[in-house]
């Protein structure tokens, strides 16, 4: 094992498969419900914003989501959480029946559990059927959806719930993601250590955020790194 980590956690979108593979089957459903997938991004930003400024969280994650993206649309909060209910956290899930992972990334679950590593999961969007479908649903210790903790990442609340489910120090653990901002920030303001997945396709963004302890850009050097190959 490397520098004292025992356990590794993932993000799971973007970091175990790649977003465009999802992006191009979401094409029929962006030219459909473009306006409701619109106010539901501009609704994560403002949460996200009104979330750094403050430690406390709403009782009710959902319910405050709909209420904003209801807002922004003009129209009444309950029908738009019932919509974003079906057509997103539902209505998506069935897409991963055709996405592939990144290369070697069940070669690297299946070593790092053989070499001693507790896995983890930590996801901004409700993970468990993107994972059957993935074929990846039985790798993990601890599978978590930072909404249902109450906070979107790169909120502090959804990391120290991550550790706790993994039951090890936060330096002890390492977050692997594939967004500087949300990930790398969050992970390493709950005291983890930190690795980022780079994108090939834009492999300049986000240099400015926080710096990672490890970069890589495909998983088998993600392996041989933790196993000090």
């Amino acid at each position: 094992m490397r520098n004292g980590i025992e356990g590794i956690a993932f993000d799971l979108d973007g970091t175990l498969y790649p977003n465009y593979r999802l992006n191009i089957r979401l094409i029929p459903f962006i030219l459909k419900e473009w306006r409701l997938l619109l106010a539901f991004g501009n609704a994560r930003k403002i949460i996200r914003m009104e979330q750094e400024k403050t430690s406390s969280v709403s009782g009710n994650f959902y319910e405050y989501q709909a209420e904003i993206v209801a807002k922004l649309l003009a129209v009444k909060p309950e029908p738009i959480k019932e919509k974003i209910e079906t057509l997103i956290y539902n209505g998506w899930g069935p897409l991963f029946k055709k996405i592939k992972l990144y290369n070697n990334v069940v070669e690297t679950l299946t070593n790092l559990r053989k070499s001693g590593y507790k896995l983890a999961l930590l996801s901004d969007f409700p993970p468990e059927k993107k994972l059957e479908y993935l074929g990846i649903s039985g790798f993990w210790d601890a599978v978590l959806c930072s909404e249902r903790c109450g906070a979107i990442k790169p909120h502090l609340l959804s990391f120290t719930e991550l550790i706790t489910a993994m039951a090890l120090p936060c330096e002890k653990i390492l977050y692997v993601g594939n967004n500087r901002s949300y990930d790398v920030a969050g992970a390493k303001r709950a005291g983890m250590k930190t690795a980022w997945i780079k994108s090939v396709f834009f492999p300049g963004r986000g240099l400015k955020k926080p710096k990672p302890d490890f970069i890589f850009t495909n998983y088998r050097q993600l392996y041989n790194y933790m196993l000090n190959y």
